[in-house]
């Protein structure tokens, strides 16, 4: 058996101010939170290139941009349930919408377009997150409501320059956060309802070798939820309904549990920091981004051209 790793209490970084707190009645919330209160609920935190990080706001389709000090304004607003993101090469912002699909918001001039509203004629599940490879391509989650009652959640990629959609890997329950490994030969996916994180091996030729398996089997809370990766392979975990954020070694070994001083809701991290070893990572359900120094640097996030 693995001894408990050390633990680590997170400090805030910023809380969302009272007056971006909305508390009226959401139909995203009244579904994914059983009706509870959620004047904000936050995940997809994604850096500018000007230290600047951008966190979305589910319920209510807000891009929130707080700064390197964290002061928080509201970046972008629409008519969606963005989810994960990241930037583009031209400063654009790729966005998961769980309603809308995967669209493109623009926070120079304040419009927003489709990038896909469907695959094969019918509309998504619901589209949860994303993360780009070196060469461009664009691997991004289809998550819906489904779980061990219906796995029909799936992976998809665009591959670089073509604008072609491909469907990877279906009957999922609950695809969540993904990175891919340093050699870029597998995609390390979170499946929220198998409480697990799943290696999915990648040919050469991208296609998903059929040996999909579980690389960290987790237990408590609600499973994972978002991913990150470091320069030496080793996964951040956020596990949200436990409260914690787990680091767990290349051969998946836990190694670090941050903790946070109020909610369970641990969900989404990102790395950053004048020399990226900072983990930034969002508290959901209260509003609030939590920092905590991290022991190796994270893996760049390359822009993609879309």
């Amino acid at each position: 058996m693995f001894a408990a790793p050390p633990a680590i209490q997170a400090e805030v970084f910023c809380r969302i101010p009272d007056k971006f707190r909305r508390h009226e009645t959401s139909e995203w919330a009244s579904v994914q939170l059983y009706g509870a209160d959620a004047p904000a609920f936050l995940e997809g935190p994604v850096f500018d290139g000007e230290g600047n990080l951008w966190v979305t706001d589910i319920p209510w389709s807000r891009l929130f941009k707080i700064s390197p000090d964290g002061q928080c304004e509201v970046g972008f607003e629409y008519d969606g349930q963005p989810n994960g993101m990241k930037f583009l090469s031209d400063g654009r912002i790729l966005v998961c919408d769980h309603h809308k699909g995967m669209v493109i918001c623009d926070p120079a001039t304040g419009k927003w377009d489709y990038w896909f509203e469907r695959y094969l004629l019918e509309p998504f599940l619901g589209c949860n997150d994303l993360t780009i490879a070196s060469n461009g391509d664009i691997y991004f989650t289809d998550q819906g409501q489904s779980g061990w009652h219906n796995p029909n959640g799936r992976l998809f990629r665009v591959k670089a320059g073509t604008g072609k959609l491909e469907l990877l890997l279906d009957g999922i329950p609950s695809p969540n956060g993904l990175v891919l490994n340093k050699a870029e030969t597998a995609v390390l996916l979170a499946v929220t309802r198998a409480n697990a994180i799943w290696r999915v091996p990648l040919l050469m030729d991208g296609a998903v070798v059929s040996k999909v398996g579980t690389f960290i089997q987790m237990s408590g809370g609600n499973g994972p939820d978002g991913v990150a990766i470091d320069e030496d392979d080793n996964l951040v975990v956020c596990h949200v309904g436990f409260g914690a954020v787990w680091l767990f070694s290349n051969r998946g070994e836990p190694m670090l549990r941050i903790d946070v001083p109020e909610g369970r809701y641990t969900t989404n991290a990102a790395y950053g920091g004048p020399d990226n070893k900072t983990l930034f990572f969002t508290e959901s359900i209260t509003g609030t981004v939590y920092k905590a120094p991290m022991p190796v640097a994270g893996r760049r996030i390359y822009p993609a051209s879309v």
